[in-house]
């Protein structure tokens, strides 16, 4: 089992940043990857990036070039930085962890992922 918290969702001006962190605990040693996801109210739940336990990346098109994925192993913690921010990023912000061997491209999608926080909301004002 893999509990995850996430911390770090507040409201911020458009164009400001913000440091999403989720902390995992129990057998993060069996982790294969960490994601991050968002849903906005009325709409389904969508790939924001995540990173493999070789540290590689991946990031959704709207991500690439404004947020950072990272992974602290010493602490157990994924961190989602993210700049430039804008009121399409407004959202409830879901932590995921894998410990299935698939290929990168599958953890840009929900399937792979056997543990979700409960998440942590942005609010993005114009």
């Amino acid at each position: 089992q893999v509990q995850l918290v996430e911390s770090g969702g507040g409201l911020v001006q458009t164009g400001g940043s913000l440091r999403l962190s989720c902390a995992a605990s129990g057998r993060t040693g069996s982790s294969s990857a960490m994601g991050w996801f968002r849903q906005a109210p009325g709409k389904e739940r969508e790939f924001v990036a995540a990173v493999r336990s070789g540290s590689s990346t991946l990031y959704a098109d709207f991500a690439r070039g404004r947020f950072t994925i990272s992974r602290e192993n010493a602490k157990n913690t994924v961190y989602l930085q993210m700049n430039s921010l804008n009121p399409e990023d407004t959202a409830l912000y879901y932590c995921a962890a894998s410990t299935k061997p698939y290929s990168t491209g599958s953890f840009m999608y929900t399937t792979p992922y056997e543990y979700w926080g409960q998440g942590t909301q942005v609010t993005v004002s114009s």
